[in-house]
C-alpha cells in the first residue's frame, strides 16, 4: 500500500507539474468580419453582398534559458479551420515548426508583389491562377535560420521546409496520410534576402517525389520526372513608394498519353507599384501573366502530333485602393482578366467593395 501510496502521489505531483506548465504561458483570441459588394461586368452576378469573419489563437510561453514556443490558429469563414503551427524558437539556430498550411514554405512566395488589397487575379472577377506551392499544402516541418546581421544583408534568412509525403493532406494527431499514390516527400528551399530597409529579394525552389516515374519516356501514362517548382522576386521600397518583380514555374513532368496532350508546366510573372499617400489611404495598381502549357500530342505525324505544344495565357490586372480609420477598413478593387481560368476568350471583370472591421 505504500508503494501505491507513493505512486499516487508521484503522479499527482507530475500532473500538477504538467499543468502549471501548460498554464504558464498566454492566449490571445483576434478576429475580423468583412462584408463586400461585388458587380462582375458581363455576366449575371446575382446577390452580390458577402460577408466572412476570421478568428485567430494564438498561444505563447517560454521555457528555461529562454526558448520560446507558440501556437497559432486560424479558424476562416463559418469558423472553419484553415491552418495552425506549432513554433520553437531557439536562442542561437532558429525556428523551429510543425505546420498546416502557415507559411515558411514556399507557398508563401507564390505572389509577393505590393498591393494595397488584393492580387491582380484575386480581385472576385472569376480569375485562377495555378500558383507554386511546394509542401504548403502538407503537414510539414521546417526550420528557419535566425537573420542575418550587418549592413549589407542584414536580415536574411534560409528556410527549409520538409514533407515525407507531399500529398496535400493535413492530420489529425495519431494520424497519418496512408498512401496516397505516387506523390513522395517534398522539400522546400528559400533564401529570403535582406539589404537595409529598402532591398529585398527571394530565391526559392522545390521538389516532388514522383513514384513510378518513367524515366525511359516510353510509358506515356506516367511522369518521366520529379515535380519541381521555383521562384524568384525582387522588391524595392523608396519612401511612400514600394515596387516587386517575379518569376514563378511549376513543371509537372508530364507526358501526353496516346493522342491526348497533358498540362506539362505553369510559367507565371507579376509585378505591382503600390504608394502610401498618408498614414491610412494607400493605392496600387499590378498585373500577372500565366502561361499554361500543354506536352504535344504523340502519334502519327500526318495527324498533326508532335508538331506544337499547345499554350493558354491568362493576364490580370488591378486597381487596389484602402483607407484605414482605427480597427475599421475601406477597400476598393477594379480587376480584369483575360483568358479567366486559362479558357480562350473569357474576359473577366470585376468591382469589389469592401468594409473590414478588426477586434
Amino acid at each position: 500500500m505504500k508503494k501505491i501510496t507513493k505512486l499516487g502521489l508521484s503522479a499527482l505531483c507530475g500532473s500538477m507539474a504538467v499543468t502549471s506548465a501548460a498554464n504558464a504561458g498566454d492566449i490571445s483570441v483576434t478576429g475580423s468580419a468583412e462584408m463586400t459588394y461585388v458587380t462582375i461586368h458581363g455576366s449575371s452576378t446575382g446577390n452580390p453582398i458577402g460577408m466572412k469573419s476570421n478568428l485567430g489563437f494564438a498561444g505563447s510561453g517560454e521555457l528555461d534559458g529562454g526558448q520560446k514556443v507558440a501556437l497559432t490558429i486560424n479558424n476562416t469563414d463559418q469558423s472553419a479551420f484553415s491552418a495552425a503551427s506549432i513554433a520553437l524558437t531557439t536562442n542561437n539556430i532558429g525556428t523551429f515548426t510543425v505546420s498546416n498550411n502557415t507559411g515558411a514554405d514556399l507557398g508563401d512566395y507564390d505572389d509577393k508583389a505590393p498591393t494595397a488589397w488584393e492580387e491582380s487575379w484575386d480581385g472576385g472577377q472569376g480569375a485562377a491562377l495555378d500558383k507554386v506551392s511546394g509542401v504548403a499544402g502538407s503537414t510539414n516541418i521546417n526550420w528557419k535560420t535566425p537573420a542575418t546581421t550587418g549592413k549589407i544583408m542584414g536580415g536574411t534568412t534560409l528556410i527549409l521546409a520538409y514533407a515525407p509525403r507531399n500529398n496535400g493532406t493535413r492530420q489529425n494527431d495519431k494520424t497519418a496520410s496512408g498512401d496516397t499514390g505516387v506523390t513522395g516527400r517534398g522539400m522546400d528551399v528559400i533564401l529570403d534576402l535582406r539589404s537595409g530597409k529598402k532591398l529585398s529579394g527571394f530565391l526559392g525552389y522545390s521538389t516532388t517525389e514522383r513514384h513510378g516515374n518513367d524515366t525511359t519516356g516510353q510509358d506515356l501514362g506516367k511522369p518521366d520526372g520529379n515535380k519541381e517548382e521555383a521562384v524568384i522576386g525582387l522588391n524595392y521600397k523608396l519612401g511612400p513608394f514600394s515596387m516587386g518583380y517575379q518569376h514563378s514555374a511549376e513543371d509537372l513532368k508530364s507526358q501526353g498519353n496516346g493522342r491526348a496532350a497533358e498540362v506539362d508546366m505553369y510559367l507565371n510573372k507579376s509585378w505591382g507599384v503600390a504608394m502610401n499617400i498618408n498614414g491610412g489611404l494607400s493605392v496600387s495598381y499590378g498585373e500577372s501573366t500565366s502561361n499554361k502549357i500543354w506536352t504535344p500530342t504523340h502519334g502519327h505525324l500526318s495527324d498533326g502530333a508532335g508538331k506544337f505544344t499547345k499554350k493558354s495565357k491568362q493576364t490580370s490586372k488591378a486597381w487596389n485602393a484602402a483607407y484605414t480609420i482605427g480597427g475599421v477598413t475601406a477597400k476598393w478593387a477594379n480587376a480584369e482578366t483575360n483568358n479567366a481560368k486559362y479558357s480562350e476568350g473569357s474576359t473577366k471583370e470585376a468591382t469589389l467593395i469592401s468594409l473590414g472591421i478588426a477586434f
